[in-house]
């Protein structure tokens, strides 16, 4: 049971590593060259083990009868080279150079072919995002959060007193002139007045 997210992938059988295939391949073309095509079956019976197809079974069986019947044949020829005719000697090298060429080429060929084959299939497919992905529960829309951004600045903006353009704004009061200053100008105007007074009655006097 798996919870959100791309499932995981289930694990391919394993494989050779190219280089363990490439060294194996190195060893049963050596073997086969160094035998003269008499060991080639070796290579045969790794194919059909790794292909399982019926062909490379009745192939393998194919192979060990030539080997089995080229044995005979080396054996049966004389053991001094000149007591051989050209013609046997010819049969035996043709009868080597094709099992040698053979059993390699088709061995080579379908072991790569078959392996090849294998990648293509067991590679991952592109991961492509589901139509309709179901939302996490807590992870949020992009746009979800931007609108749920963009709510609350709106609530900041109004729960923040704003200004009223269409008020007057009216200019402070002007302090009152205190009683005391009252009393010391009334008190000046009286001395002025009583000076006038006494200036007129001189004036008059004389």
């Amino acid at each position: 049971m798996h919870g959100y997210g791309p499932t995981p992938q289930q694990q391919t059988t394993s494989r050779p590593s190219p280089a363990t295939l490439t060294t194996v391949r190195v060893i049963l073309v050596t073997v086969t060259v160094l035998s003269c095509g008499l060991l080639g079956w070796v290579a045969m019976l790794r194919l059909a083990i790794v292909t399982r197809r019926p062909r490379d079974w009745v192939l393998l069986v194919v192979v060990m009868v030539l080997n089995a019947a080229l044995f005979a044949f080396i054996v049966g020829t004389p053991d001094d080279p000149d007591d051989m005719s050209d013609a046997s000697v010819l049969l035996m090298l043709l009868w080597i150079v094709a099992l040698l060429a053979g059993v390699i080429t088709y061995y080579l060929y379908v072991e790569i072919r078959h392996y090849s084959s294998l990648r293509s299939l067991g590679s991952p497919p592109p991961y492509t995002a589901p139509a309709h992905p179901a939302p996490l529960p807590y992870q949020q829309h992009p746009a979800q959060q931007q609108q749920q951004h963009q709510h609350q600045q709106h609530q900041q903006q109004h729960q923040q007193p704003q200004p009223n353009p269409y008020t007057v704004q009216t200019p402070p009061p002007t302090p009152t002139p205190a009683p005391q200053r009252l009393d010391q100008v009334r008190a000046e105007l009286d001395e002025l007045s009583d000076y006038l007074r006494k200036e007129n009655r001189e004036g008059e006097g004389r």
